[in-house]
Protein backbone atom coordinates (compact mmCIF):
# COMPACT_ATOMS: atom_id res chain seq x y z
CA UNK A 1 0.00 0.00 0.00
CA UNK A 2 1.35 3.48 -0.88
CA UNK A 3 1.45 6.35 1.60
CA UNK A 4 -1.37 7.96 -0.40
CA UNK A 5 -3.75 5.28 0.83
CA UNK A 6 -3.20 5.93 4.54
CA UNK A 7 -4.72 9.41 4.87
CA UNK A 8 -7.13 11.22 2.53
CA UNK A 9 -6.19 14.49 0.86
CA UNK A 10 -8.44 17.32 -0.22
CA UNK A 11 -6.99 17.16 -3.74
CA UNK A 12 -8.05 13.54 -4.26
CA UNK A 13 -11.53 14.20 -2.92
CA UNK A 14 -11.94 17.18 -5.24
CA UNK A 15 -10.77 15.03 -8.16
CA UNK A 16 -13.66 12.61 -7.53
CA UNK A 17 -16.11 15.19 -8.86
CA UNK A 18 -15.66 13.72 -12.32
CA UNK A 19 -16.42 10.21 -11.09
CA UNK A 20 -19.65 11.40 -9.49
CA UNK A 21 -20.71 13.12 -12.70
CA UNK A 22 -19.99 10.09 -14.84
CA UNK A 23 -23.40 8.53 -14.16
CA UNK A 24 -26.42 10.71 -13.58
CA UNK A 25 -28.94 9.05 -11.31
CA UNK A 26 -32.63 9.99 -11.59
CA UNK A 27 -34.32 11.92 -8.85
CA UNK A 28 -36.51 9.57 -6.87
CA UNK A 29 -39.60 11.64 -6.24
CA UNK A 30 -43.10 10.23 -6.04
CA UNK A 31 -43.28 9.80 -9.81
CA UNK A 32 -39.59 9.08 -10.49
CA UNK A 33 -38.94 12.15 -12.64
CA UNK A 34 -35.73 14.12 -13.11
CA UNK A 35 -35.25 17.72 -12.01
CA UNK A 36 -35.67 19.19 -8.55
CA UNK A 37 -36.44 16.68 -5.81
CA UNK A 38 -40.14 16.27 -5.24
CA UNK A 39 -41.44 16.84 -1.76
CA UNK A 40 -43.84 14.32 -0.20
CA UNK A 41 -45.90 17.34 0.87
CA UNK A 42 -48.87 18.40 -1.24
CA UNK A 43 -48.65 21.85 -2.74
CA UNK A 44 -49.05 23.87 -5.90
CA UNK A 45 -46.27 22.71 -8.19
CA UNK A 46 -46.16 21.28 -11.71
CA UNK A 47 -46.34 17.54 -10.90
CA UNK A 48 -49.83 16.10 -10.37
CA UNK A 49 -50.12 14.14 -7.11
CA UNK A 50 -53.79 13.31 -6.42
CA UNK A 51 -57.31 14.72 -6.28
CA UNK A 52 -59.63 15.37 -3.36
CA UNK A 53 -63.05 16.86 -2.83
CA UNK A 54 -63.27 20.58 -3.53
CA UNK A 55 -63.17 22.86 -0.47
CA UNK A 56 -64.10 26.52 -0.22
CA UNK A 57 -61.07 28.58 -1.13
CA UNK A 58 -59.58 26.10 -3.60
CA UNK A 59 -58.48 27.51 -6.95
CA UNK A 60 -61.24 26.83 -9.48
CA UNK A 61 -58.59 26.51 -12.21
CA UNK A 62 -57.48 23.20 -10.64
CA UNK A 63 -60.87 21.47 -10.62
CA UNK A 64 -60.61 17.82 -11.74
CA UNK A 65 -63.48 17.85 -14.21
CA UNK A 66 -63.30 14.15 -15.08
CA UNK A 67 -63.47 12.99 -11.46
CA UNK A 68 -66.13 15.60 -10.75
CA UNK A 69 -68.24 14.21 -13.58
CA UNK A 70 -67.78 10.58 -12.46
CA UNK A 71 -68.45 11.19 -8.78
CA UNK A 72 -71.06 13.89 -9.01
CA UNK A 73 -69.10 15.94 -6.48
CA UNK A 74 -66.57 18.70 -7.27
CA UNK A 75 -62.93 17.62 -6.88
CA UNK A 76 -59.72 19.61 -7.12
CA UNK A 77 -56.26 18.51 -8.20
CA UNK A 78 -53.28 18.65 -5.87
CA UNK A 79 -49.73 18.93 -7.16
CA UNK A 80 -46.36 17.86 -5.86
CA UNK A 81 -44.38 20.80 -4.45
CA UNK A 82 -40.83 21.19 -5.71
CA UNK A 83 -38.05 22.03 -3.27
CA UNK A 84 -34.35 21.49 -2.76
CA UNK A 85 -33.54 18.13 -1.26
CA UNK A 86 -31.01 17.65 1.52
CA UNK A 87 -28.28 15.03 1.18
CA UNK A 88 -26.87 14.33 4.64
CA UNK A 89 -23.64 12.36 4.96
CA UNK A 90 -23.21 10.63 8.32
CA UNK A 91 -19.60 9.64 8.95
CA UNK A 92 -18.80 6.77 11.29
CA UNK A 93 -15.40 7.43 12.88
CA UNK A 94 -14.98 4.18 14.80
CA UNK A 95 -11.36 3.06 15.27
CA UNK A 96 -11.70 -0.16 13.21
CA UNK A 97 -12.03 2.03 10.11
CA UNK A 98 -8.43 3.27 10.36
CA UNK A 99 -6.98 0.09 8.92
CA UNK A 100 -6.32 -1.43 5.53
CA UNK A 101 -4.32 -4.03 3.62
CA UNK A 102 -5.21 -3.31 -0.03
CA UNK A 103 -4.89 -0.04 -1.95
CA UNK A 104 -6.04 2.22 0.91
CA UNK A 105 -7.26 2.30 4.51
CA UNK A 106 -10.99 1.84 5.05
CA UNK A 107 -11.02 5.37 6.49
CA UNK A 108 -9.64 6.76 3.23
CA UNK A 109 -12.26 4.86 1.28
CA UNK A 110 -14.91 6.31 3.60
CA UNK A 111 -13.68 9.84 2.86
CA UNK A 112 -13.64 9.12 -0.87
CA UNK A 113 -17.12 7.57 -0.86
CA UNK A 114 -18.39 10.56 1.12
CA UNK A 115 -16.85 12.89 -1.45
CA UNK A 116 -18.60 11.00 -4.26
CA UNK A 117 -21.88 11.36 -2.37
CA UNK A 118 -21.29 15.09 -1.90
CA UNK A 119 -20.50 15.68 -5.58
CA UNK A 120 -23.49 13.57 -6.64
CA UNK A 121 -25.70 15.72 -4.40
CA UNK A 122 -24.42 18.93 -5.98
CA UNK A 123 -24.84 17.42 -9.44
CA UNK A 124 -28.50 16.72 -8.63
CA UNK A 125 -29.15 20.21 -7.28
CA UNK A 126 -29.29 19.17 -3.60
CA UNK A 127 -27.95 20.92 -0.56
CA UNK A 128 -25.34 18.81 1.20
CA UNK A 129 -24.41 18.52 4.89
CA UNK A 130 -22.28 16.17 6.98
CA UNK A 131 -21.79 15.16 10.60
CA UNK A 132 -20.23 12.54 12.84
CA UNK A 133 -20.89 11.23 16.34
CA UNK A 134 -19.46 13.97 18.52
CA UNK A 135 -20.70 15.89 21.53
CA UNK A 136 -18.45 18.84 20.69
CA UNK A 137 -18.16 19.26 16.93
CA UNK A 138 -21.21 20.74 15.17
CA UNK A 139 -22.43 19.40 11.82
CA UNK A 140 -21.29 20.87 8.53
CA UNK A 141 -24.43 22.93 7.78
CA UNK A 142 -26.47 22.35 4.60
CA UNK A 143 -25.31 24.34 1.58
CA UNK A 144 -25.55 24.01 -2.17
CA UNK A 145 -23.08 24.34 -5.02
CA UNK A 146 -19.34 23.63 -5.05
CA UNK A 147 -18.83 25.66 -1.88
CA UNK A 148 -21.19 23.35 0.01
CA UNK A 149 -19.37 20.28 -1.31
CA UNK A 150 -15.94 21.67 -0.41
CA UNK A 151 -17.01 22.27 3.19
CA UNK A 152 -18.03 18.62 3.44
CA UNK A 153 -14.81 17.45 1.79
CA UNK A 154 -12.70 19.47 4.22
CA UNK A 155 -14.52 17.85 7.15
CA UNK A 156 -14.05 14.36 5.69
CA UNK A 157 -10.29 14.94 5.42
CA UNK A 158 -10.14 16.02 9.07
CA UNK A 159 -12.30 13.17 10.34
CA UNK A 160 -10.56 10.42 8.41
CA UNK A 161 -6.93 11.47 8.80
CA UNK A 162 -6.85 10.01 12.32
CA UNK A 163 -9.46 8.67 14.76
CA UNK A 164 -11.14 11.61 16.54
CA UNK A 165 -10.61 11.48 20.29
CA UNK A 166 -14.23 12.42 20.97
CA UNK A 167 -15.91 9.80 18.78
CA UNK A 168 -19.25 8.97 20.41
CA UNK A 169 -20.38 6.30 17.96
CA UNK A 170 -22.81 5.87 15.13
CA UNK A 171 -25.88 5.90 17.40
CA UNK A 172 -25.06 9.43 18.53
CA UNK A 173 -24.37 10.44 14.93
CA UNK A 174 -27.85 9.28 13.89
CA UNK A 175 -29.34 11.14 16.87
CA UNK A 176 -27.72 14.32 15.52
CA UNK A 177 -28.93 13.48 12.01
CA UNK A 178 -32.55 13.37 13.19
CA UNK A 179 -32.34 17.09 13.97
CA UNK A 180 -31.29 17.97 10.40
CA UNK A 181 -33.32 15.56 8.29
CA UNK A 182 -36.57 16.59 6.66
CA UNK A 183 -39.03 14.33 4.82
CA UNK A 184 -37.61 13.39 1.43
CA UNK A 185 -33.95 13.78 2.42
CA UNK A 186 -31.20 11.49 1.17
CA UNK A 187 -29.19 9.96 4.01
CA UNK A 188 -25.79 8.41 3.19
CA UNK A 189 -24.17 6.55 6.11
CA UNK A 190 -20.47 5.67 5.93
CA UNK A 191 -20.07 2.83 8.41
CA UNK A 192 -17.73 0.17 9.62
CA UNK A 193 -19.71 -3.11 9.71
CA UNK A 194 -18.91 -3.51 13.41
CA UNK A 195 -20.91 -0.33 14.13
CA UNK A 196 -24.18 -1.55 12.60
CA UNK A 197 -25.23 -3.92 15.43
CA UNK A 198 -25.32 -0.95 17.83
CA UNK A 199 -28.27 0.52 15.89
CA UNK A 200 -31.69 -0.62 17.09
CA UNK A 201 -33.44 -2.72 14.45
CA UNK A 202 -36.56 -0.55 14.65
CA UNK A 203 -34.59 2.55 13.75
CA UNK A 204 -33.95 1.54 10.13
CA UNK A 205 -37.57 1.28 8.91
CA UNK A 206 -38.36 4.49 10.81
CA UNK A 207 -35.63 6.30 8.87
CA UNK A 208 -36.56 4.70 5.56
CA UNK A 209 -40.21 5.68 5.96
CA UNK A 210 -39.44 9.35 5.28
CA UNK A 211 -35.98 9.36 3.66
CA UNK A 212 -33.83 7.61 1.09
CA UNK A 213 -31.33 5.72 3.25
CA UNK A 214 -28.03 4.34 1.97
CA UNK A 215 -25.51 2.46 4.09
CA UNK A 216 -22.01 2.02 2.68
CA UNK A 217 -20.18 -0.72 4.56
CA UNK A 218 -16.45 -0.02 4.52
CA UNK A 219 -14.61 -3.34 4.35
CA UNK A 220 -11.12 -4.69 3.68
CA UNK A 221 -10.39 -7.85 1.66
CA UNK A 222 -8.51 -9.34 4.62
CA UNK A 223 -11.67 -9.26 6.73
CA UNK A 224 -13.61 -11.41 4.31
CA UNK A 225 -10.75 -13.62 3.10
CA UNK A 226 -8.06 -14.09 5.77
CA UNK A 227 -5.15 -16.48 5.09
CA UNK A 228 -5.32 -20.01 6.49
CA UNK A 229 -1.96 -19.78 8.24
CA UNK A 230 -0.41 -17.65 10.96
CA UNK A 231 -1.34 -13.98 10.71
CA UNK A 232 0.92 -11.55 12.63
CA UNK A 233 -0.30 -8.21 13.97
CA UNK A 234 1.82 -5.42 15.44
CA UNK A 235 0.72 -2.40 17.44
CA UNK A 236 3.54 -0.30 18.82
CA UNK A 237 5.79 -2.64 20.78
CA UNK A 238 3.16 -5.38 20.94
CA UNK A 239 3.03 -8.28 18.51
CA UNK A 240 0.23 -10.84 18.28
CA UNK A 241 -0.02 -13.90 16.07
CA UNK A 242 -3.30 -15.55 15.12
CA UNK A 243 -3.28 -19.12 13.86
CA UNK A 244 -6.09 -18.99 11.33
CA UNK A 245 -5.39 -22.55 10.35
CA UNK A 246 -7.05 -23.43 13.64
CA UNK A 247 -10.79 -24.05 13.16
CA UNK A 248 -11.87 -22.33 16.38
CA UNK A 249 -9.72 -19.26 15.69
CA UNK A 250 -11.11 -19.06 12.18
CA UNK A 251 -14.65 -19.30 13.51
CA UNK A 252 -13.95 -16.46 15.95
CA UNK A 253 -12.55 -14.40 13.06
CA UNK A 254 -15.68 -15.01 11.03
CA UNK A 255 -17.93 -14.00 13.93
CA UNK A 256 -15.92 -10.83 14.50
CA UNK A 257 -15.45 -9.63 10.91
CA UNK A 258 -17.58 -11.52 8.38
CA UNK A 259 -20.84 -11.99 10.28
CA UNK A 260 -21.57 -8.24 10.73
CA UNK A 261 -21.11 -7.68 6.99
CA UNK A 262 -23.35 -10.55 5.95
CA UNK A 263 -26.00 -9.71 8.55
CA UNK A 264 -26.20 -6.10 7.36
CA UNK A 265 -26.40 -7.14 3.70
CA UNK A 266 -29.13 -9.67 4.50
CA UNK A 267 -31.32 -7.62 6.85
CA UNK A 268 -31.11 -3.93 5.94
CA UNK A 269 -32.82 -4.16 2.51
CA UNK A 270 -35.91 -5.68 4.12
CA UNK A 271 -36.06 -2.59 6.33
CA UNK A 272 -36.08 -0.18 3.42
CA UNK A 273 -32.34 0.57 3.44
CA UNK A 274 -30.07 0.31 0.41
CA UNK A 275 -26.76 -1.19 1.46
CA UNK A 276 -23.45 -1.70 -0.35
CA UNK A 277 -20.28 -3.57 0.60
CA UNK A 278 -17.55 -1.12 -0.47
CA UNK A 279 -14.14 -2.74 -0.30
CA UNK A 280 -11.08 -0.59 0.31
CA UNK A 281 -9.72 -2.00 -2.98
CA UNK A 282 -12.79 -1.04 -5.04
CA UNK A 283 -13.46 2.10 -7.04
CA UNK A 284 -14.85 4.70 -4.65
CA UNK A 285 -17.77 5.43 -6.97
CA UNK A 286 -18.70 1.74 -7.42
CA UNK A 287 -21.81 2.19 -5.24
CA UNK A 288 -23.31 5.02 -7.34
CA UNK A 289 -25.72 2.77 -9.31
CA UNK A 290 -27.49 2.25 -5.98
CA UNK A 291 -28.89 5.78 -6.29
CA UNK A 292 -30.93 4.81 -9.31
CA UNK A 293 -32.64 1.69 -7.97
CA UNK A 294 -36.25 1.53 -6.88
CA UNK A 295 -36.80 1.96 -3.17
CA UNK A 296 -37.08 -1.43 -1.43
CA UNK A 297 -40.29 -2.12 0.48
CA UNK A 298 -40.19 -1.68 4.23
CA UNK A 299 -40.98 -4.88 6.07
Amino acid sequence: MSDDGIVPTLAELVALRGAAQGRRSPKLGRHGVSGHALSPMRGRGMEYAESREYAIGDDARHIDWRLTARSGKPHTKLFQAERERLTLIVADTARPLYFGTRVRFKSVQAARAGAVAAWAAIRDGDRVAALRGSAREPPVPPAGGPRGALRVLDALVRWYTRPPEDDAGLVVALDHAARLLRPGSRLVILADPSSIPSIAESRWPALALHHEVFVLLLTDPLERHPPKGVLPFASGDHRVELDLGNASQRQRWRKQFVAPIETALDTLPSRGVRVYDLSSAAASEAWLPLLGRAQPKVA
